[in-house]
């Protein structure tokens, strides 16, 4: 263990030092003021909430810090030291002569977290080194655990991004979306595959809350998404085949039961057709000539019933259509904002042909949505006049 013992007072220092050395602790540094202690850490501030740079960390475990000191205090240096991030959890023990509570208070109040009194008591100053030093390591070990745990969580994002159809341009038919993850793993999901030359399946889905139990449930449905809508292609076939699948995952001792919404729609650019249903889904949006179709909901979101009713709707269109589908986390934010989230997106589908363009001017100035509590998804689709 690496300990700093700071103290003005060459006698008390040395008392200290053989109390620990003693004690089987030989990694010691002694220091007679706060300014050197600022020096060995390689602070450059010296005044509390000052700018603080540290070129390198120090290994340090532990700092015995007298708390009258000519210049510099221990008050003031426990809180320069404690106020840089890289040290905001070094713990510090105030060793001081003075029995005022109002100091020890202030002491503690400063970061400290614990103190000695004054002619030193040895068998109290082992006493509190190791109980100090056990909740440093247990610190440590939380962080260790921690910056782990992003790791592989932010691992996790950038397979569930990986998962995320490519845009298509084609003669027929252009195909895009934009996303805005949560801070959180995405319950989001979208995809889309070419069924057969001018017919494309389109989906999109909510999964129910967020975290890695609803990650991996999102990426479970993934992997049958593309044989289930290439193979089955049919919109109430495909739902009814993911509705059985998420029913696979339910085990019956469990409290909590996962579910998404979804809306899914295949477009027929030769028959002019689109067929969607949509499962609990916000109701999307369809411009077909001109005019304004929602693709309402038309079963319940899957997961909850081994059997389930699904009907089907059918848009028709003879010039063209442009589809937009988004999830709910984009919709509640919109209605707090304008309070008729439909009704801006429609105009933004009117005036916008790409969903980034689009996604830009739901904003109402500079701000962006980054503070959102949920993910944020938009799917556009449009249908491209064929060159003659």
């Amino acid at each position: 263990m690496n300990i700093v013992i700071v103290d003005d007072n060459k006698t008390n220092l040395m008392i200290i030092e053989k109390i620990l050395q003693k004690a089987g602790y030989d990694c010691l540094v002694s220091l007679s003021s706060a300014r050197e202690l600022y020096q060995y850490l390689q602070l450059d501030g010296s005044k509390p909430g000052a700018a603080v740079s540290v070129s390198a960390e120090v290994p340090v475990d532990l700092i015995l810090m007298d708390l009258m000191m000519p210049e510099i205090d221990g008050l003031e240096a426990c809180r320069t030291i404690l106020a840089h991030e890289r040290y905001e959890d070094l713990p510090i023990i105030i060793v001081t002569a003075m029995g005022d509570s109002y100091k020890m208070a202030e002491a503690m109040d400063a970061g400290a977290l614990d103190y000695v009194m004054k002619p030193i008591n040895k068998v109290e100053l082992l006493a509190r080194i190791r109980s100090v030093l056990r909740l440093k390591h247990e610190k440590d070990l939380r962080k260790e655990r921690d910056k782990r745990i992003q790791h592989e969580l932010d691992l996790a994002k950038q397979v569930q991004l990986s998962m995320l159809s490519d845009p298509i341009e084609k003669e027929d038919v252009t195909i895009s979306a934009v996303y805005q993850p949560s801070f959180e793993l995405a319950g989001d999901l979208y995809a889309w595959y070419q069924i057969s030359p001018g017919r494309y399946g389109v989906i999109l889905l909510d999964m129910m809350g967020h975290g890695i139990s609803s990650s991996l449930v999102c990426m479970y449905i993934y992997s049958a998404l593309k044989d289930t809508i290439t193979g089955m292609c049919d919109p109430a076939v495909v739902m009814r085949e993911l509705n059985r699948r998420m029913n696979q995952l339910q085990m019956p001792d469990s409290l909590e039961n996962y579910y998404f919404t979804a809306i899914y729609f295949v477009l027929d650019t030769v028959g002019q057709t689109i067929e969607y249903v949509n499962a609990g889904h916000p109701s999307g949006i369809a411009i077909v000539d001109g005019e304004v179709k929602l693709m309402r909901n038309s079963c319940v979101p899957l997961g909850f019933f081994e059997e389930i009713d699904v009907t089907k709707g059918v848009i028709p269109y003879k010039d063209s259509a442009r589809i937009l589908l988004f999830t709910d986390g984009l919709s509640e934010w919109l209605e707090e904002q304008y309070g008729d989230a439909v009704a801006r997106l429609i105009s933004g589908l009117r005036e916008n042909e790409d969903p980034k363009e689009l996604f830009e001017n739901l904003q109402p100035n500079s701000e962006t949505m980054n503070g959102s509590k949920d993910d944020m998804c938009l799917v556009m689709v449009r249908t491209n006049r064929k060159r003659e």
